[in-house]
């Protein structure tokens, strides 16, 4: 466990050091009890195991910004696990609590990612203040808004805020302020991330 542990740690340094993209060709995926595993040979999938392949181990991590970045590990395994980009879910984390871990809205929304109430119950989170557990579920949550609304990245991130049943109201970003405020806000963040 340590030497995994070891491992893992040299392959996020090489992410957040290296001076060139690394081309080598990188197997990830998740086991059953969600640990993160890196490999250089391909692995058998089931179906209850995700596989992923990357190119360029850099692009994960490659955020430069005087963003915080003490959660970019969290981020890049909730990245890998749903197939969302690192920099959409630092863009989003930033607008929800500007990476504060004890976040708390006047609605109830906690953490990192202001995960609701009813969220928190249905993911079954046990302490929304952990930030490995909220990064995870909000991006799960994320991508399921995501694909509810057949990609469309204005209308997730309008569901995120609003909640889907807005969205569907109004078949497109509803007419709150608040909302379309956010949506602006993180997809500005999303975009000057991704120029980094």
């Amino acid at each position: 466990m340590r030497r995994n542990r070891f491992l893992i740690g040299v392959i996020i340094g090489s992410w957040i050091f290296a001076a060139s993209p690394l081309h080598a060709e990188i197997y990830t995926y998740i086991d059953r009890e969600g640990t993160l595993h890196f490999t250089n040979v391909p692995v058998r999938s089931d179906d209850k195991v995700q596989i992923r392949k990357i190119s360029d181990l850099s692009s994960c991590l490659s955020s430069r910004s005087s963003m915080n970045r003490q959660y970019d590990y969290q981020i890049a395994r909730a990245a890998l696990a749903y197939e969302v980009p690192f920099s959409l879910i630092k863009a989003m984390i930033k607008v929800e609590s500007d990476y504060n871990p004890e976040a708390v809205s006047r609605a109830g929304a906690k953490g990192l990612m202001q995960i609701m109430p009813a969220n928190i119950k249905a993911y079954g989170i046990s302490n929304p203040f952990d930030p490995h557990e909220n990064i995870m579920v909000g991006t799960q949550y994320f991508k399921s808004l995501f694909e509810k609304f057949n990609g469309n990245l204005t209308l997730a991130l309008a569901a995120y805020n609003a909640g889907p049943a807005c969205v569907e109201k109004y078949d497109s970003v509803p007419p709150y302020e608040e909302t379309q405020e956010y949506v602006e806000r993180v997809m500005n963040y999303y975009h000057l991330l991704k120029k980094k």
